[in-house]
């Protein structure tokens, strides 16, 4: 064969049974070069550098560059020449940014509040695991808001599946880790969440990049909870500009300070809808969190 791709476990299991031999491989290419650091593939990629020929050509496909991707390029190429398509710090100037300021506990409840609005036909909705997409799909799904998760534990068909309904709108909300998203590519999404700020800058503008393509509008909303608020100000240094923030909404950021959960409590689901106690004016009055 002229052109082997693979994943680097798989890859060294067969080179181990004797199936694949690297002795006379002419170009080495390691793409999503970042997303293998985040997922701990970094050691698999060491061991096929040390079996690869010394004398080839390398190359790195990278969406970020984060400071370890760039002393791991160092280490291993030689003289290596970098390429950039656009700016990491570039966001589309048809993209309307917005950030909404609410406790952790509440997040869910101003998902589901955003979502109320009918001109929001289809929302990609990013978060920072897997676990966390699997448990939005199940809150969303009881409000009748019909949604899918897509990340890494799904298989092929099951991503497959639940991106072709996204983009035919029998899906309304696809919500996806950062890993999964990649390669997303939906005509006309107009709608980007951020149900998590990423606490990678450049991960920030990979994420709503997924909207406002080819000169078209796209609007990406950002939860921002008390803990969150360093990663946001990175990401506002990296593109080099103020979100707006959205404060008119009924979940406001109430705890400002709250104290960092043991190991064993973090990731547990805390649905905690404000309930109106009051209406004054024609204008409902919430409790925060409790």
């Amino acid at each position: 064969m002229d052109i082997l791709i693979a994943t680097p476990g798989r890859l060294l299991d067969l080179m181990s049974q004797g199936y694949i031999s690297l002795d006379s491989i002419e170009i080495f290419v390691l793409d999503e070069a970042d997303r293998m650091l985040d997922m701990g593939f970094i050691h698999d990629v060491k061991k096929l550098l040390k079996v690869l020929p010394q004398r080839r050509q390398s190359l790195f496909f990278s969406a970020t560059m984060p400071p370890e991707i760039i002393q791991l390029s160092n280490s291993i190429l030689n003289k290596p020449i970098k390429v950039e398509v656009t700016p990491v710090s570039s966001t589309a100037d048809t993209i309307q940014q917005y950030i909404f300021f609410v406790d952790k506990g509440n997040k869910n409840s101003l998902l589901i509040d955003v979502l109320d609005d009918v001109k929001i036909k289809t929302a990609l909705v990013f978060t920072r695991t897997k676990h966390g997409a699997d448990k939005i799909v199940k809150v969303l799904l009881k409000h009748d808001i019909k949604a899918e998760a897509i990340h890494g534990n799904k298989a092929q068909n099951a991503r497959q599946r639940a991106l072709t309904n996204f983009k035919a709108q029998t899906t309304r909300v696809l919500v996806a880790t950062d890993i999964a998203a990649r390669g997303i590519d939906v005509d006309e999404l107009e709608y980007v969440i951020n149900y998590d700020v990423p606490n990678i800058a450049e991960t920030y503008v990979h994420r709503i990049g997924r909207t406002g393509r080819a000169g078209a509008n796209g609007t990406a909303f950002s939860f921002c909870d008390a803990e969150e608020k360093a990663y946001l100000k990175d990401i506002e240094k990296l593109i080099g500009k103020k979100i707006p923030m959205i404060d008119n909404h009924p979940f406001p950021l109430m705890d400002h300070n709250p104290p960092k959960e043991p190991k064993q409590q973090q990731g547990r689901s805390n649905f905690n809808r404000p309930k109106p106690i009051s209406n004054v004016g024609g204008k409902k009055k919430y409790y925060g969190r409790r």
